[in-house]
């Protein structure tokens, strides 16, 4: 995802509902997304599909990481050569 500009990426809800297309087009084109304000604060963000799919892969690897990590500090863990043994006996004929 490209980083924001606070200087056109950040849009209040009354100019977003007014051109709501054209705002679209500029996430599907900057591949940026936009912040919605109401009253001055963030309410919202518009992201691409494609960026939040990214996001959303991102996020469900970092949180098998952390499992991993739970997992091996409890001990639940075996040496790389252990596994790299059942591997290569469950892939052999």
């Amino acid at each position: 995802m490209s980083r924001l500009r606070f200087d056109q990426d950040i849009q209040p809800l009354s100019d977003f509902r007014a051109g709501a297309a054209s705002f679209i087009r500029q996430v599907n084109e900057t591949r940026r997304p936009i912040v919605i304000t109401q009253r001055g604060k963030g309410v919202a963000v518009v992201l691409d599909v494609a960026e939040y799919e990214a996001m959303q892969e991102k996020i469900e690897l970092l949180e098998e990481v952390q499992k991993a990590e739970a997992q091996l500090s409890a001990g639940l863990g075996i040496s790389s050569s252990d596994a790299r043994t059942q591997i290569l006996k469950n892939i052999k004929p």
